[in-house]
């Protein structure tokens, strides 16, 4: 951007791509290429093969895909019923409890993901509220991060909104709900479209706190991985995040549509 000459311009050019096709691009491509490996022994795959993929499609990989499918659209939906809510409620409070409110919604992304399922884990492991070993508990931990980022997005899609058009709904006789309804949220229906898909997208690939709390008959696919990298399982494991990959960028896709339809 602040190279005006053409050949130092290509020169960081070639750089930027370099850099990033090394580092971003390779290891995709290396995955792709371990998902249909039969053996891999030297530079290049060797002995192409189906037939990791097809596990990955079958029993309780499978499964393993309509967990995260239902976990993901699960937490991102309560994800963003919560968030939005505290977004409306932070924009009517006193500026002290605003803060206060912005400080807790932010806290998940300043602490490791490990350690907020750790503390879901202690904290549901006991009465009155008993629910290690259920999927439920896996839902929370991913709605306890993912709830910062959609009230983030609705956050700042308030700063940019103009309470004139509540203010006049009000005043024609419009009760709250009405003005609710009709006014405040078709006005941030692109942010809450937005964060929904980012956290269902940032739910699929989630990892690090759901391994703390998820029961044996509730395993998410980023969590399968896990498991047949740990066991040496490489091949079936980069069919199994070929998959991931598939569908969340399928998921990514028909939200982004979403959006777009929404701010239209």
């Amino acid at each position: 951007m602040l190279v005006w000459s053409r050949g130092p311009k290509l020169v960081v050019q070639g750089i930027f791509l370099l850099v990033f096709g090394v580092l971003v691009l390779a290891p995709f491509v290396v995955v792709a290429a371990a998902a249909f490996a039969g053996s891999w022994n030297g530079v290049l795959p060797s002995d192409p093969t189906v037939a990791h993929v097809k596990e990955a499609l079958s029993g309780d990989e499978l499964a393993s895909i309509a967990v995260s499918l239902q976990t993901a659209f699960l937490g991102g939906l309560l994800a963003v019923g919560f968030g939005t809510w505290a977004a409306l409620a932070s924009r009517a409070a006193t500026p002290g409890l605003a803060r206060l409110t912005d400080a807790l919604h932010h806290l998940p992304i300043a602490v490791p993901s490990v350690v907020v399922g750790l503390s879901l884990l202690v904290a549901f492991s006991r009465p009155p509220l008993l629910l290690n070993g259920t999927k439920w508990i896996v839902v929370i931990a991913h709605l306890v991060l993912m709830v910062a980022f959609t009230y983030g997005t609705v956050t700042a899609a308030l700063q940019r909104t103009d309470d004139v058009y509540a203010d006049v709904a009000a005043s024609l006789g419009a009760s709250s709900a009405r003005v609710l309804w009709k006014v405040r949220l078709p006005m941030l229906r692109p942010a809450i479209v937005s964060s929904a898909g980012l956290s269902i997208a940032l739910s699929m690939g989630e990892v690090g706190a759901t391994i703390m709390v998820y029961p044996a008959s509730w395993r998410t696919l980023p969590v399968g991985v896990f498991a047949l990298t740990d066991r040496g399982q490489t091949f079936t494991a980069a069919a199994e995040s070929l998959v991931l990959l598939a569908v969340t960028v399928v998921l990514v896709v028909g939200l982004d549509r979403l959006r777009g339809r929404a701010a239209g």
